[in-house]
């Protein structure tokens, strides 16, 4: 539990960037436009003096403490920072005792509840009477759905405001900010180009304290010069933001040798030298539950649905070598290894999924269009979850013309299917499927051109 007034020693370089640059007024503060541009309701709500208790909502970083401390310090009221991970419901009496007197005396208290998704319902309920009759102005913070974490009659009494993740270009001008301000790098000269400005906000991913500590820990192991000024290069940025490969032991590479030696001879369509490799591995003693673990992969890596019998045959075989061991399993998992060796070949999972992974990986985090976002409580309802839904099962075409990928996604195309062996079909259906959705073409058939798995080449 923490009371403070305004900021605690805003210049203290003792402190991280993130603390020292925490924005002081709304002018200050970067992002939710949408709550506090000119004219929006947050931003009247604060300069009209008229704040009442409500719930921030939104990801880590995003503000909501500093947002808090903002409305405190503009409505001149006593902010008394609360932690819902340290205190209980004796500490909860205690600070409401002390509003409660501050209240008499014409003393407005903002409460700020970091986490108060972490509250039980007795703690929760602690809150009720003292905002019912105004001796705080409970400011609760969570990352989680309120509509799910906080008691129906705490929430009744405060208004809701959603926080969106930063974006790239609002994080951009909090970095550039830290460049000049006096209590971040403005003391110092510091050469870092543009476009490693932008690499940092993508990484911090929304996220405003990730961007600043990042900033900070690549400004600090940067190379300085004898002037004293420090310069930010490519190499230091990878290496302050890169993710621990994993480290593999050098003794066993033949171990890697052999399953790849396995693995492409199946690719190339070569059953003689997948078998032979089979046997090499599973005589040196090797688990068949890894060979069989990598099958399954290559039954969907390699083949795909060019033949969707191919995963069913391989975690047949998995199964087999759990029931059966070595080494009656040695002919279950040679049927497999020879079955993939000669099914028709695609990667078009693979390229798929990868693909998709390089988006969600490179780009910020998207929001789930509110069409398809699930609304179970009245509060999401509200916020147009669901809004505009069509339940693909009551139209004629079992389908509809929503857009399920994110606007800065739309008409990205990850599964571009081949023409191998049952996959034909499922390129036919999915051609057929978009161009009805395109508009372009009557609704495609169903029932006619379905791919039927299992059916012999």
């Amino acid at each position: 539990m923490e009371q403070t007034s305004l900021f605690d020693a805003p210049g203290d370089r003792s402190q991280p960037l993130a603390a020292r640059l925490r924005p002081r007024t709304l002018e200050e503060y970067v992002g939710q436009k949408h709550l506090l541009g000119p004219g929006k309701v947050l931003r009247r709500l604060i300069e009209s003096d008229q704040v009442s208790s409500m719930i921030f909502w939104g990801p880590p970083g995003v503000g909501k403490t500093t947002l808090a401390r903002i409305i405190a310090q503009r409505t001149q009221a006593e902010f008394i920072d609360f932690s819902a991970v340290n205190s209980g419901i004796k500490e909860i009496r205690a600070i409401m005792q002390r509003a409660e007197e501050g209240r008499r005396l014409g003393v407005r208290t903002i409460l700020f509840v970091d986490e108060i998704h972490r509250f039980n319902k007795a703690q929760q309920d602690a809150f009720l009477p003292y905002v019912e009759k105004g001796s705080i102005i409970l400011i609760g913070a969570t990352t989680e759905n309120p509509s799910f974490e906080i008691n129906g009659a705490l929430l009744s009494r405060c208004k809701v405001f959603v926080l969106q993740a930063l974006r790239t270009e609002d994080l951009v001008e909090l970095l550039q900010r830290a460049l000049t301000d006096e209590r971040g790098f403005g003391g110092q000269v510091v050469h870092i180009a543009p476009n490693l400005l932008e690499s940092i906000a993508v990484f911090a991913n929304g996220d405003a304290r990730t961007a600043l500590m990042t900033l900070e820990m690549v400004v600090l192991n940067g190379d300085m010069d004898a002037s004293g000024e420090t310069t930010v290069t490519e190499e230091t940025l990878a290496q302050c933001t890169s993710r621990r490969s994993l480290l593999y032991d050098k003794n066993g590479e033949e171990h890697y040798n052999l399953i790849s030696a396995l693995h492409k001879s199946m690719r190339n369509s070569d059953p003689d030298a997948a078998v032979y490799w089979l046997a090499r591995m599973l005589e040196a003693g090797e688990d068949p539950l890894y060979v069989a673990r990598r099958v399954v992969r290559f039954a969907s890596e390699d083949v795909g649905l060019a033949d969707p019998r191919a995963l069913e045959l391989a975690v047949a075989a998995y199964q087999a070598c759990h029931f059966n061991g070595m080494p009656e399993c040695t002919v279950n998992l040679t049927q497999a290894v020879v079955y993939l060796s000669l099914a028709p070949k695609s990667n078009a999972m693979e390229v798929a999924y990868n693909e998709a992974k390089k988006d969600a990986l490179e780009q910020l985090d998207e929001p789930v269009p509110l069409v398809i976002r699930n609304a179970p409580t009245r509060l999401m309802q509200e916020l147009d979850y669901g809004k505009g839904y069509q339940y693909a099962h009551d139209t004629k075409e079992k389908m509809a013309r929503m857009q399920c990928l994110p606007d800065s996604l739309a008409g990205r195309e990850y599964y571009r299917p081949t023409n191998e062996g049952v996959e034909g079909r499922f390129r036919s259906r999915l051609e057929a499927i978009k161009a009805w959705k395109a508009g372009r073409a009557p609704s495609p058939r169903a029932e006619k051109e379905a791919p039927q798995g299992g059916e012999q080449r």
